[in-house]
């Protein structure tokens, strides 16, 4: 890996200058960016992968649904569709991509849509929302956010900070300065204060941002249509795990707390899973003689299992899924909560584009 980098290290240079260049744009007006009126807050990372914005994305539409008229806006990564879409119940992996897919499977009473342009997308929106949420939108600067939440996973801290290809970044590790908030994510819950500190010395946050540690918080297992059922997962279990995510190390590490019988059946993430992955998948769970088996994937997975040409061969599956959902360390829910509800109630007065 470390010739790899060396290789690939001079690409980084160009990229990164690049990048810089369009950054310095943005900043200095030459290219518009443009801000609302109303709420509209940015969940977002500075590397390739899966940094828990999905679930945080989710714990800020709990925290603001019941209080603001609110929707998420995504890009809709994978989809098939182009454009404008605004989610109906039925709206599929495919035509919206995984993740929306989940939010609104999970929140079908909020409002969730996505278009590759943001700024297109939030006109549609702003004159019937009070509060927008924008997930995976760090780097789109078109959109200047009211707020913009960061996210740094805990389990790539050590990694270095190379931009694409040498390394995992998407722009130079400066952009952070952009964030109002940095959270730590997939955290031990063991972390101590003196971790945190040393963390905190690593991430070098500027005066203005608050800096929070959560972890993941495992739900109990749901069948496909989302109902919990009980069971559990002990050290006789053999689960067969499927997943086509970017980051796997967390969910492996939980799982293996719980039995060292894991067959994990492991895909790219956004992986569209074929009829011949889930032959595979079902090959092997019927050949296991394993008295106590379960079948888990998560919840983004869940989603494009639900297309229609797999459905007969899905169904046939004891699929399991594992939910997720955020807490945070230190008690530092509350310091967060009120930052985010501060903010969107001193904006929720107006709307409209500048």
């Amino acid at each position: 890996m470390k010739y790899l980098r060396l290789l690939l290290f001079p690409f980084s240079l160009l990229y990164g200058l690049v990048v810089s260049i369009r950054n310095w744009c943005y900043d200095a007006g030459l290219f518009k960016s443009h801000s609302f009126l109303l709420p509209v807050i940015s969940v977002g990372n500075l590397d390739v992968g899966g940094a828990g914005k999905s679930p945080m994305t989710e714990y800020l539409i709990r925290l603001l649904k019941n209080q603001y008229k609110t929707a998420t806006l995504s890009r809709g990564y994978g989809r098939e569709t182009k454009g404008f879409i605004q989610a109906d119940i039925t709206a599929t992996a495919a035509e919206i991509g995984d993740e929306p897919a989940q939010f609104k499977n999970k929140f079908p009473d909020v409002t969730v849509a996505v278009c590759e342009d943001r700024v297109a997308g939030i006109r549609e929106l702003m004159n019937n929302h009070e509060a927008i949420i924008l997930d995976d939108a760090y780097q789109h600067r078109a959109v200047k956010p009211g707020f913009s939440i960061l996210l740094f996973d805990y389990t790539r801290l050590n990694e270095p900070r190379l931009v694409l290809p040498a390394g995992n970044l998407r722009e130079p590790f400066i952009g952070r300065w952009r964030a109002d908030a940095i959270v730590i994510s997939k955290c031990p819950e063991s972390l101590t204060s003196d971790e945190q500190s040393a963390i905190v010395l690593r991430i070098k946050p500027f005066s203005f941002q608050e800096v929070f540690f959560t972890f993941i918080a495992y739900q109990p297992l749901q069948d496909i249509s989302g109902k919990v059922t009980g069971l559990v997962t002990d050290s006789d279990t053999t689960v067969f795990l499927l997943t086509g995510i970017a980051n796997t190390a967390p969910l492996l590490q939980y799982i293996g707390s719980l039995t060292q019988q894991i067959v994990h059946h492991k895909y790219p993430d956004h992986h569209r899973f074929s009829l011949k992955n889930i032959s595979k998948l079902a090959e092997d769970f019927e050949a296991c003689t394993s008295q106590k088996k379960l079948l888990i994937t998560t919840e983004k997975d869940a989603q494009r299992l639900g297309e229609q040409h797999l459905l007969p061969q899905v169904q046939k599956l004891p699929f399991l899924i594992l939910p997720i959902g955020v807490n945070f360390l230190n008690n530092g829910q509350q310091q967060f909560d009120n930052l985010i509800l501060n903010y969107v109630r001193e904006h929720t007065t107006h709307s409209g584009l500048h």
